[in-house]
């Protein structure tokens, strides 16, 4: 497994890993889920997107944005053929060393509150509760975990 900076050439498979990894949402939340529309062409420019490749396959990625005084993780996607092999995980690894290494001292993330898998999940990895809103027309659980 290999994690690297995402390049424009990696832009469909990316859509597509994204795509496959949040249809399963769609009836849950009543509508694609804002991962789904993200404007990855931009996110890419930006330097914002990391894949996981194995034996060059994208096999998952990660959208890290830095904000003022932490590193927000915008998304995380694992195609579902590759779900259950700790792949979120190590991407989540990769999130914190990238936080720690420029010096932040906090790394938040969001999910959708009917991502019951992800409420569950997070905790199990540091991950604490701040606050529930509506944003974007989505009900959003807003978590966080010091370095």
């Amino acid at each position: 497994m290999n994690i690297r900076i995402a390049e424009q050439h990696h832009r469909q498979a990316i859509v597509e890993c994204v795509n496959a990894a949040y249809n399963q949402y769609i009836d849950r939340i009543g509508k694609r889920p804002a991962p789904m529309l993200a404007d990855y062409i931009e996110l890419v420019s930006n330097n914002f997107v990391y894949i996981v490749t194995d034996r060059d396959e994208l096999i998952g990625l990660i959208v890290l944005i830095p904000k003022d005084n932490y590193l927000l993780i915008e998304n995380i996607a694992v195609h579902p053929t590759f779900q259950g092999q700790g792949i979120g995980r190590k991407l989540i690894e990769f999130a914190m060393s990238f936080a720690k290494e420029a010096l932040f001292q906090e790394v938040r993330l969001y999910t959708n509150e009917v991502m019951t898998e992800n409420l569950a999940y997070y905790p199990k990895l540091g991950f604490i509760e701040l606050e529930r809103r509506t944003e974007d027309g989505y009900r959003r659980v807003y978590m966080s975990k010091p370095l």
